[in-house]
């Protein structure tokens, strides 16, 4: 897993750009023990445990991928995918990296949209969140020992932040992602990972 917290990202940032995503928060999935009963990941309102994840609003790296944890706000923590759009700053990058977490196994499509207006479509797969082992390959990013409910902690039932990546094949800039119609899919944290100096100047 090879999990870190660090502030200041020293010596991991570069090539890497987190994106807020703040002001796209619809769903409450992390709760403290006082308020577990405000969780609302899924059906069965479970929730992470705070007590078990980073701070809220802090820096987190996996295996050496900076990401911004979220922080809690009214709205929620994270982006249940109801087919939102998501604008990006506009670059040249090879990858999409998510911290992204599903309420079930999920292979769904999610579209890119490029400066010259090209769309292109791509693959995102996520393993569920229960206890589950990595069907498709992420990297486990955090898994908790306990699992909130609206009214006790389930002790012995983990819950699951995965790692997973989305490629960008094409050279034009990206502008936007837009997510998938897909409710059991939810995205924590995205970070833009940089396309090297050397070919980023390259015709599309």
């Amino acid at each position: 897993m090879s999990t870190v917290i660090n502030d200041q990202l020293t010596g991991v940032s570069a090539g890497f750009r987190p994106v807020p995503l703040t002001e796209h928060w619809n769903n409450r999935a992390i709760t403290t023990i006082p308020d577990k009963a405000a969780g609302g990941f899924n059906v069965w309102r479970n929730s992470f445990p705070a007590e078990h994840l980073p701070e809220p609003g802090s820096r987190v790296v996996v295996d050496g991928v900076p990401f911004a944890f979220p922080e809690f706000t009214p709205a929620g923590d994270n982006v249940r995918c109801t087919g939102q759009f998501l604008p990006l700053p506009e670059g040249r990058y090879d990858w999409i990296r998510l911290l992204t977490a599903a309420e079930r196994r999920v292979e769904d499509t999610v579209a890119l949209h490029f400066g010259n207006g090209q769309v292109d479509f791509e693959t995102i797969r996520v393993s569920d969140f229960w206890a589950a082992p990595a069907w498709f390959g992420e990297r486990l990013a955090f898994r908790t020992p306990v699992m909130h409910y609206p009214h006790h902690v389930q002790r012995g039932v983990p819950a699951t932040l995965w790692s997973q990546r989305v490629p960008v094949t094409r050279s034009a800039p990206l502008t936007g992602i837009r997510l998938p119609r897909n409710v059991a899919l939810h995205v924590f944290a995205l970070t833009l990972q940089d396309t090297p100096r050397e070919l980023a100047g390259r015709p599309s």
